[in-house]
């Protein structure tokens, strides 16, 4: 019986007929507005400087190569995981916890070489060629569509290693950090498991490192 269903679903993935399972907890990404869906991928701290670039550079090409074309047309996610997740906080948690945060990236403020005390990819546009990102900010690229799904097992990780040299609780650093976020953002409950469901829904992949 096992083995029937089994064979069954296989051939239906062979044939096309695949459907993937529909998940309320998925439910946001179909809900994001545009004609394209692209889905960019960030897990270490130049990466997240990256995907803002290259989600700057897409709706760019967008508007000057295709006739008639605008922001609109394009669904763009940024997944901010592992490395790249500090990244989504405020300013303000930033200046809370940056020091902490830098030790634990080895990120620090190209300029003073120092912890950051902001969110340098929010928006530090002065930085141009000395970060990732080129100048192009979070800030910028929000205001044209792009939204940002944050991990939220990272976002504990973090809360947890912080803990100690902040002399606070882990559960009070994660109500800190996951109610500070960025502008067109949310928590998924695993950058990892946004990856594959967002292909799923149909999301053309890019990876920023």
């Amino acid at each position: 019986m096992a083995a029937a269903a089994f064979g069954t679903r296989a051939a239906e993935a062979q044939s096309g007929a695949f459907q993937p399972a529909a998940h309320s907890e998925d439910g946001w990404m179909n809900q994001r507005p545009g004609k394209h869906r692209i889905f960019i991928d960030a897990a270490t701290p130049n990466g997240a400087g990256e995907a803002v670039l290259y989600s700057n550079n897409l709706y760019n090409a967008n508007k000057a190569a295709y006739a008639g074309s605008s922001d609109a047309d394009l669904a763009i996610v940024v997944c901010l995981r592992h490395f790249a997740t500090p990244f989504a906080f405020s300013d303000g948690m930033w200046a809370k916890y940056g020091k902490v945060m830098s030790g634990m990236l080895n990120f620090t403020d190209p300029k003073t070489k120092q912890a950051p005390a902001i969110n340098l990819y929010r928006n530090s546009p002065e930085f141009a060629l000395a970060l990732p990102n080129l100048g192009n900010t979070i800030d910028a690229v929000t205001k044209r569509g792009a939204y940002f799904a944050v991990c939220d097992t990272a976002t504990h990780f973090l809360a947890a290693q912080m803990a100690a040299p902040m002399s606070m609780t882990a559960d009070a650093i994660y109500k800190d950090l996951s109610t500070n976020l960025i502008p067109n953002s949310r928590l998924v409950a695993a950058g990892v498991m946004a990856v594959t469901r967002a292909q799923e829904l149909g999301y053309s992949l890019l990876y920023a490192g």
